[in-house]
């Protein structure tokens, strides 16, 4: 897709302070109007990847670039990292029972961030804060307003971190897990607001174990592996013809939606390695069919003339790929 690329991230990587690598080049992109749904396992990197985009993953070392409309993250004071936060960009986070401040009202949490990057008054930030829980669903917004993140459900409180992330209209919605706390109805209309954030010209990454989430929102995929992209291209694709071996496992495990209705769905054997123990070559050898000799180097992320890519010795070139 053409057009200028709000989130840009080149070959990053994070370590802890004892060297331990927890992401090992992370090459990633978001322009306007595109949806890009990050999938793998628990420990894949996922949620870090995002974190990292608003600097939020004390204690690390950061190498690469990471930038928000052409602005570097990576080397912002926390004085401008502030004004970027909730504005430029904004985070729905995977649990919000611990991301808002218990001993404050859900409703006074969104004013306040309102009324840090606008000048508004605070009765018409309240409103704005009680209007963007009615757009969510939330029955008796007024009154769930004035209650503390405890007294919420967790469906509840789910809805409210989506309203405090859309309160001041970023550039680009993050969302880590955004649907897993909601029933089915209540999923599809954040689905469906969700699609309308990227029709109007907003950036959004999704980060889930739900496939179907990602087919309904996402324009493209990124398939992450022991902190490594293994695998991205456009969502159609790689659902219907997943290249990397891990991807192909992924794929297999979602139950048909039509035809025959398989006795078992495939399993992939074995756990991802822990990022102290990362293998040396391809990371996801120790658990793959495929596994042979060539594995023992890390395979280069080829990219093919479609933007898809896939870092695999399978492929030989990039001209396999399309």
């Amino acid at each position: 897709m053409v057009g200028e690329a709000l989130l840009a991230i080149d070959d990053l990587r994070l370590s802890l302070m004892d060297g331990v690598r927890l992401l090992d080049g992370v090459s990633l992109s978001v322009q306007r109007g595109e949806a890009l749904g990050i999938v793998g396992e628990s420990g894949s990197g996922k949620s870090l990847t995002a974190l990292s985009v608003l600097r939020l993953v004390p204690g690390v070392k950061t190498e690469g670039a990471v930038r928000l409309s052409g602005a570097d993250v990576v080397g912002m004071t926390e004085r401008e990292l502030r004004s970027v936060r909730g504005r430029k960009a904004a985070m729905v986070f995977q649990d919000p029972m611990t991301a808002f401040f218990p001993v404050k009202s859900v409703g006074d949490q969104i004013v306040e961030q309102i009324r840090l990057h606008r000048k508004i008054r605070s009765r018409a930030a309240w409103a704005e804060a009680v209007a963007l829980l009615e757009r969510m669903g939330v029955p008796d917004a007024q009154r769930a307003a004035r209650r503390y993140p405890h007294q919420l459900s967790g469906g509840l409180r789910q809805r409210a971190m989506i309203a405090m992330a859309l309160s001041c209209t970023p550039d680009l919605l993050i969302a880590d897990e955004p649907t897993t706390a909601l029933d089915v109805t209540v999923q599809a209309q954040i689905l469906v607001l969700f699609n309308e954030i990227r029709a109007k010209g907003s950036g959004l990454v999704i980060i889930t174990h739900d496939l179907g989430v990602v087919a309904q929102t996402c324009t493209r995929i990124a398939v992450m592996y022991a902190g490594v992209v293994v695998e991205e291209g456009a969502t159609e694709n790689i659902l219907q013809k997943p290249l990397h071996p891990y991807t192909q496992a992924l794929v297999a495990a979602i139950p048909p939606l039509s035809g025959a209705r398989p006795e078992s769905l495939q399993s992939l054997a074995g756990t991802p390695p822990t990022p102290a123990h990362r293998p040396s070559g391809c990371v996801f050898a120790p658990r793959c069919m495929y596994v042979h000799e060539a594995c023992a180097q890390r395979p280069s992320l080829l990219t093919g003339k479609t933007g898809r890519k896939v870092a695999c010795v399978l492929y030989k070139g990039a001209e396999m790929l399309d």
